[in-house]
């Protein structure tokens, strides 16, 4: 399969607040590539963990880890769906969306920790599935979300710096070893 360079989106292709975690993404030369090392990357890291050590929270007022797992899924979910209306050419204006409400209703920490990766693995192997599907020129297709502008490309990066923001979240501030 041929590779797909995704160039580096300029600062107006997204909002201010999702500078960080573009900015922790390298240039993709592969983006399918890099979705898949980053999904063996997430999923070695936490697996080794109990669903006890999964529900540990650095702080009272902190997501678990499995909250943070459950967080990381939705928040794919979002940013694809998102890059599949930019990417079909739909310039819809596209909600916000508030993630402790979501975390609150997701209700990770009844689930198992397994469950909670092989929904991961399935969220990401459906983004890497739609990142080989957009054509090309899609990449660069723009609209805005919560009133701010994004593009397809944009979101790429945010997908990867948004879960590598997490596996550092949980290397600093949970102990969990990154592999």
């Amino acid at each position: 399969m041929t590779a797909i360079a995704i160039s580096r989106p300029s600062t107006d292709e997204y909002a201010a607040a999702f500078g960080g975690y573009i900015s922790r993404v390298a240039d993709v030369s592969d983006a399918v590539a890099a979705l898949a090392m980053q999904k063996d990357r997430f999923t070695r890291s936490v697996a080794p963990m109990s669903d006890a050590e999964a529900g540990y929270r650095y702080a009272i007022d902190k997501w678990s880890v499995k909250e943070l797992v459950g967080h990381v899924c939705d928040g794919e979910r979002i940013f694809a769906y998102r890059m599949l209306r930019l990417g079909r050419g739909d310039t819809t204006p596209l909600p916000g969306f508030e993630e402790n409400d979501y975390v609150v209703a997701a209700r990770s920490d009844e689930r198992r920790l397994a469950d909670l990766l092989d929904e991961w693995q399935a969220v990401r192997s459906a983004t890497s599935a739609l990142v080989r599907g957009l054509p090309s020129e899609a990449w660069a297709n723009r609209g805005t979300s919560n009133d701010q502008p994004i593009s397809a490309r944009a979101l790429l990066y945010i997908i990867l710096g948004h879960a590598d923001h997490h596996l550092n979240v949980l290397h600093t501030r949970y102990g969990v070893p990154t592999v």
